[in-house]
């Protein structure tokens, strides 16, 4: 009887922390958010139900652009999720001019999610993020660096040197 009372025990402290089969991805639309907002890559991650905060760990740091931002990712992003809302966020910049400001909080409003830096935020179509961007080359990998290092451009090959 102590043995199951044991097992109980834990299952209920463990419960907050349970990620089951679910993905980061899963995560983030499960709270009106597109997967867009996270690269591929996931590598793993930890979420606790209870308080809505969240880690996501990459294998590296990942960088591309989106319009004329460039947004880097670090290895590991932390935050607080809740509906319609990513804030507390540390680990993802985004450049402007020749400044790097950290993204702070993100929020879905209807068809739109603004990215916030504090001082300032910009907003995009949410229908931008419905598929994960690709780290080196974000939501437009046409022109990428293979490893050969040949561009692909348009489906042919093209010399880089």
């Amino acid at each position: 009887m102590a043995f199951l009372c044991i097992i109980l025990f834990l299952i209920s402290f463990s419960a907050p922390f349970a990620t089951a089969s679910k993905t980061a991805y899963d995560i983030l639309q499960e709270y009106g958010l597109p997967v867009g907002l996270l690269p591929k890559g996931v590598e793993s991650y930890t979420f606790d139900t209870s308080t809505g905060k969240f880690e996501v760990d990459f294998a590296d740091t990942c960088s591309f652009k989106i319009d004329s931002y460039e947004l880097k990712y670090g290895s590991k992003i932390t935050g607080v999720i809740s509906e319609d809302k990513l804030s507390s966020l540390s680990g993802i910049k985004v450049k402007v001019w020749i400044f790097w400001f950290s993204i702070k909080q993100v929020t879905r409003d209807d068809n739109k999610i603004e990215f916030s830096v504090g001082v300032g935020d910009t907003d995009f179509p949410v229908d931008n993020f419905a598929t994960s961007p690709t780290c080196g080359c974000g939501f437009d990998c046409v022109n990428v660096v293979n490893e050969d290092d040949h561009f692909i451009h348009n489906g042919n090959y093209v010399s880089a040197s």
